[in-house]
């Protein structure tokens, strides 16, 4: 059982969007997938219509020790998909537990009960992923949501603010490792809200894919109205608009996603890939030529394909098309010259990003705040 938490200390750059919808996506593939909701907005339980009234089984419910993991989930409208919700009431989860014990592991504790119990009964794991929606900021919650994970999924909004602080974001991902929970590793950075039209975000992809390679994801996730109008209906984006651009990011991140299967053992046993003579693909391999079709789903009625005329100007056009969609499509051995704006941000690698060395001298790491939780600053 995959668990997968994304995470970004700075707030609106696609992590609920992601959860909801790459979980979807997920589900509709034949995984059976939990979404956790860590955030006190609630805004990953009202994407799924799920409003809780106060004293409801929720994840605060989960925290403070009043309702097992597994009596607390809620089914979705996608088979598949199952939630645990939130709602304000988990607001006042970091001061009621602040003086107990061991409590950076209370949700890794709840969701590990949730899993032995059920393989005794059923001899298998009860989901094949579990995606945690981590809070804005690196408090109690999202260490909690960290420490009970074994992956990150750290998601990147493709314009220069949203590079600052990811070194120091990694870095604490390490530290955690290092002090809390030693399976951590990050999966890698999902760019979002990426515009294809504008050279910096270009350029911050360019520089992500630099100094983290095999770590980007091939897909970003372009910047859609539809992604922005599904919450308010209270829909995944395969719900309110399957042929939208939107959808299609999704399905081909969670083709990456499910691409990394391969290195665990009971997920491959379950879906064992298809028989073919070519190898199977890692997660950062999606070809250029899955990316360089047309992202806009043809209009109704209209043909899928429409001939064009081997005029000399429509000639021009089409080849400057499918270079712009092979360079767009260029994975992490792309090499650009670094830009003077992007210049003055360190993102050098650190070694958070591979396994720590069998003899760590914990001397050299930074120290955690005297209650082990707050991790103040990591956010400025």
């Amino acid at each position: 059982m995959r668990r997968i938490a994304l995470i970004n200390q700075k707030g609106g750059v696609g992590k609920t969007t992601t959860t909801v919808n790459l979980g979807a996506a997920l589900a509709r593939a034949g995984r059976r997938v939990v979404v956790i909701d860590l955030d006190p907005q609630a805004n990953l339980s009202l994407h799924l219509d799920v409003q809780l009234e106060s004293g409801e089984p929720s994840t605060y419910a989960v925290l403070l020790g009043n309702c097992a993991f597994g009596a607390a989930l809620r089914d979705s409208k996608t088979p598949g998909l199952r939630l645990l919700p939130s709602n304000i009431d988990l607001s006042g989860a970091e001061l009621e537990l602040a003086n107990a014990f061991g409590r950076e592991l209370i949700l890794r504790d709840a969701i590990d009960t949730w899993e032995k119990e059920h393989r005794e009964q059923h001899g298998e794991a009860p989901a094949d992923y579990v995606l945690l929606d981590c809070p804005p900021s690196l408090g109690l919650l999202s260490i909690n949501g960290l420490v009970a994970a074994f992956e990150t999924v750290i998601s990147v909004q493709t314009e220069f603010f949203a590079l600052q602080g990811m070194t120091k974001l990694v870095d604490i991902v390490g530290l955690l490792r290092r002090r809390l929970n030693p399976r951590l590793e990050i999966t890698g950075f999902l760019p979002c809200l990426y515009d294809n039209r504008t050279k910096l975000a270009r350029e911050v992809i360019a520089e992500l894919r630099s100094h983290f390679p095999g770590k980007v994801f091939t897909r970003a996730i372009a910047k859609n109205v539809k992604l922005a109008e599904a919450p308010s209906y209270g829909k995944t984006i395969f719900e309110y608009a399957s042929e939208s651009t939107g959808a299609q990011d999704y399905e081909l991140v969670a083709a990456e996603v499910m691409a990394q299967e391969a290195a665990h053992a009971e997920l491959l046993a379950r879906f064992p890939a298809p028989p073919t003579s070519a190898p199977p693909r890692s997660a950062a391999s999606i070809s250029a030529s899955s990316l360089s079709t047309s992202s806009t789903p043809p209009s109704r009625g209209a043909p899928a394909h429409k001939p064009m005329s081997h005029t000399p100007s429509n000639h021009k056009q089409s080849t400057r098309a499918t270079e712009s969609a092979a360079e767009a499509a260029t994975t992490s051995a792309t090499t650009l010259e670094r830009p003077a704006v992007l210049a003055q941000i360190d993102l050098e690698p650190r070694s958070s990003v591979k396994s720590p060395p069998e003899h760590a001298n914990d001397d050299e790491l930074p120290e955690l705040p005297p209650d082990a939780v707050l991790l103040e600053g990591a956010a400025d």
